[in-house]
């Protein structure tokens, strides 16, 4: 009774703040009209403050001043204020099961449609990719991974989500920049190129896909190749070109016969400055080995084989010359990438698969913050709920 009582207090003091600021300043286009007989139903009860109907004489139009002064948007049972806890949880569960969740913890909730479209809602008009451009960011990776989506007049479409990190340094973390779904590489270098600095990139690391490099490589940048793709694809394509186990037998001794197919990122980390002979020698026999396993791939037989080892042969010891330098050890794969995707790979295959590429990205931008940028989503809750126009009491009586 007594929070229901301060309550109305509260909204009756707001109320006439809003009715004078109309009328008093500008009676010429507003004028105040009779109080509005509907009942309003909020959590602490059901009440009917003094709704005062202000008219726009300009536009003939009539409002609540109460509801401008809150700014509640009309035919919304749920304001976006209220659905932080939900669209938080939405994240990691399906909305059916937010929803369940959310009336459990608090009694009353969303239900499972109205959560849907209060995230859509606030991703569409408040969220976007944050620009990164403050950040000296000089390494890039980029990888991808199969979604299924629903389009108009198709079901369960395949599409590519694709994601990128950058760090600072060699010896930095590696921070996710964004994702797409069902992009091409052209048009993912220039989102790039406006929401990061990207003449400062000195290094790519992806995994070789067609067109990537091609797009995303600047004059000034170096490409890693990732060991792990070259390990699953060169085979697959050896399979794909319809050779004999005859055939295929040889050349993936041949492969695996290279110190570079069982090199990890472990063993890297573990090379002092004392084993820099050693390194060099590896190198050395690595690069004797991929010379000798391209002579053994004739060009009149194994054409997209051939080509694709001189591809990755030409990108893939950079990690060599990196440590050589004295520059510190790069990473090998792209499975930073393939990490974040962890993360909400479960969601977006498998869960998410009656979405449209619109509902993806507008999901993928929530868990972007919530996930990856804590801080990022402490900022913007922040700013949209204003907690920076606090109300103060300045006296209270209670009668």
């Amino acid at each position: 009774m007594l929070m229901s009582a301060v309550l109305k207090e509260i909204l009756k003091v707001l109320e006439e703040k809003a009715i004078v600021d109309y009328t008093g300043h500008r009676p010429e286009q507003y004028a105040r009209r009779e109080s509005q007989p509907n009942h309003r139903k909020l959590m602490t009860g059901e009440f009917c403050p003094c709704v005062v109907q202000l008219q726009d004489k300009q536009e003939g139009a009539f409002f609540c001043a109460l509801d401008k002064e809150l700014q509640i948007t009309n035919y919304k049972q749920y304001q976006g204020e209220a659905l932080e806890a939900a669209v938080g949880q939405a994240v990691q569960l399906s909305y059916r099961m937010e929803a369940l969740e959310t009336r459990r913890i608090k009694r009353i909730g969303p239900t499972k449609s109205n959560l849907w479209r209060g995230v859509q809602e606030l991703a569409r008009a408040r969220w976007d990719w944050p620009p990164l451009k403050e950040w000296k960011f000089k390494f890039l990776m980029v990888d991808g991974t199969k979604v299924r989506l629903q389009r108009q007049g198709e079901s369960l479409v395949k599409a590519e989500l694709r994601g990128a990190c950058a760090a600072e340094e060699i010896r930095g973390d590696f921070e996710l920049v964004c994702f797409w779904v069902d992009q091409d590489w052209g048009t993912i270098r220039r989102d790039l190129s406006q929401r990061l600095e990207y003449p400062q990139m000195q290094t790519l690391f992806s995994d070789g896909g067609q067109g990537g490099a091609e797009n995303l490589l600047s004059g000034t940048m170096n490409h890693q190749r990732c060991f792990w793709h070259w390990k699953r694809d060169f085979f697959c394509l050896l399979f794909q070109g319809g050779y004999s186990k005859a055939v295929r037998e040889p050349l993936r001794e041949r492969a695996e016969g290279n110190a570079l197919i069982s090199l990890k990122q472990g063993d890297l980390k573990q090379l002092r400055t004392s084993d820099r002979p050693l390194a060099i020698r590896l190198a050395r026999d690595i690069e004797r080995r991929f010379r000798e396993f391209l002579k053994a791939l004739q060009a009149e037989k194994h054409p997209k084989s051939r080509s694709y080892i001189e591809n990755f042969y030409s990108h893939s010891l950079l990690f060599f010359d990196y440590w050589l330098e004295g520059k510190g050890c790069v990473p090998i794969t792209t499975n930073i990438v393939k990490s974040a995707f962890s993360l909400i790979v479960k969601r977006a295959k498998w869960v998410a698969h009656r979405w449209s590429e619109d509902e993806l990205i507008n999901w993928l931008k929530i868990a972007f913050r919530k996930i990856f940028h804590q801080a990022l989503w402490q900022e913007l809750w922040r700013e949209y709920l204003r907690l920076n126009k606090l109300l103060t009491f300045k006296m209270l009586k209670v009668c």
